[in-house]
């Protein structure tokens, strides 16, 4: 299979660049037909359309029912996707990542969040963090997210230039955050420098990509001081941009947080003028009620992260709360340091079991409440709603299909509990994002995956600490 190199050795990256190649892109009036198969649109309170035909031209749906009341195009070459025995639905959204830490999968497990943090995770992206590297691991994660039905994600990172050239080059959609923290850090050997460094970061890529919106992550408001926080908030303003940060991921943060600044954190941020309707919160699983309260009445959207939050044993999120309050609500994986994978299936699965054993209810963070927050929930806390996270017509064409001949996924009762509790990632086999398929039967179409695989694993041999 073809591996798009979009950005060759020596180019400018810059977006005016006349040599740079657009990336996967559709053309034509109507090139694609997804046909047959279940449609779980997402759209509330639209039930699933069984025998669907989706008609999908200049990167858009531009129809959308069952096959019966939708005429086949005839007149010229159109590509169609098998979609029979099989789910199509909205393409996930990864609303929490860190999509080049694929490097450190598997390198620092079992530890205390804040001994793998400091002792590990930080040196070890101060040794071995490069452009070149963080561009091979965002390739892995792009491949690993194509490949289990994510077509949207919100990554940040450092050297995220090359997470752009990353995701560009693979033809998802994303917003992409340059990491910003009170360190010394990859890329911002000088702290004073950091947002400046994002400023460059977002007026070099804000009018880049429909596919791509560039943003800034402040890392935690323990590791990012007062003056840092508010001018990545000006900043964000400045573009229209939504603004990432880690919130009350621990209850240390929390302590801290109390003890210097006398608020709990999500005051802190709504005392800094930071909470409001931009604000991308991930994990929230110390926020208290009055905190969750304060998240709904500014419109700030949080990303439930239960498996990393497992994983680092940092607690258990209060989803139901969250949702019951009606908080934009989207799921994550975290980083492959801390999951260890980008597999939204099984993050799914895991944030529906766990809600019930958490709070002895089997009906808390039922199916379909789960598989939104996967999809237009996870859209809307991007404030990507308008665009994607559910399948309607002039929406963007993105697009998964799920494929139901393996065993455990028979029989099917229910589509959307069959999506949440028993599909795995690797039952995705097509995926479409902006009308372009990016992977038909399990096939890729852009990316060589044994190629990227081969330079990650090249890389990690030099990753010791």
């Amino acid at each position: 299979m073809p591996h798009v190199k979009v950005f060759r050795k020596g180019l400018s990256m810059k977006p005016n660049n006349p040599d740079l190649n657009p990336g996967p892109t559709s053309k034509k009036p109507v090139e694609l037909v997804i046909q047959g198969g279940t449609a779980v649109t997402m759209v509330p309170g639209q039930p699933p359309i069984t025998d669907a035909r989706i008609l999908i031209g200049k990167g858009r749906i531009m129809e959308i029912g069952p096959s019966a009341e939708i005429p086949m195009p005839h007149g010229f070459p159109i590509e169609t996707v098998d979609a029979q025995n099989a789910i199509i639905l909205p393409g996930l959204v990864n609303a929490h990542a860190h999509t080049a830490m694929t490097l450190f999968r598997g390198f620092a497990d079992d530890l205390p969040l804040s001994k793998w943090l400091f002792e590990r995770i930080f040196p070890a992206e101060a040794n071995f963090l490069s452009p070149e590297t963080v561009y091979w691991g965002a390739l892995l994660g792009c491949v690993e997210m194509i490949t289990s039905g994510t077509t949207c994600l919100a990554d940040g990172y450092f050297f995220e230039d090359q997470t752009v050239r990353a995701v560009h080059e693979s033809g998802l959609r994303a917003l992409l955050a340059q990491g910003i923290i009170d360190f010394p850090a990859p890329g911002i050997p000088d702290p004073k420098e950091n947002t400046r460094m994002g400023q460059d970061f977002m007026e070099k890529w804000h009018h880049f990509s429909d596919r791509i919106t560039p943003g800034l992550f402040c890392h935690s408001p323990i590791t990012c001081c007062e003056r840092t926080l508010r001018r990545s908030q000006e900043i964000s303003r400045e573009y229209g941009a939504p603004l990432q940060i880690h919130l009350s991921e621990t209850s240390m943060e929390v302590v801290e947080i109390l003890k210097t600044h006398g608020k709990r954190p999500a005051h802190y941020l709504d005392h800094l003028g930071l909470l409001d309707s931009h604000l991308i919160a991930a994990h929230g699983v110390h926020l208290d009620e009055t905190e969750l309260r304060c998240f709904r009445e500014k419109g700030a959207g949080i990303v439930h992260v239960p498996e990393s939050n497992m994983k680092l044993s940092s607690g258990i999120a209060p989803l139901e709360e969250i949702t019951a309050m009606g908080l934009k609500t989207g799921l994550g994986t975290d980083g492959c340091a801390s999951n260890n994978n980008l597999d939204l299936f099984g993050e799914m699965d895991t944030a529906a079991k766990l809600a019930k054993v958490s709070t002895g209810r089997p009906d808390a963070a039922k199916a379909y409440q789960v598989l939104k927050m996967a999809t237009l929930g996870g859209a809307a806390a991007l404030g990507l709603d308008e665009e994607t996270g559910s399948l309607e017509k002039g929406k963007k064409a993105d697009i998964i299909v799920v494929d139901l001949t393996s065993p455990h996924l028979c029989p099917l009762f229910n589509p959307v509990s069959t999506l949440v509790y028993s599909a795995c990632g690797s039952d995705v086999k097509d995926v479409v994002v902006n009308g372009v398929p990016l992977m038909k039967e399990r096939a890729l179409c852009y990316l060589d995956q044994d190629e990227i695989m081969a330079k990650v694993i090249e890389i990690s041999k030099k990753i010791r600490l």
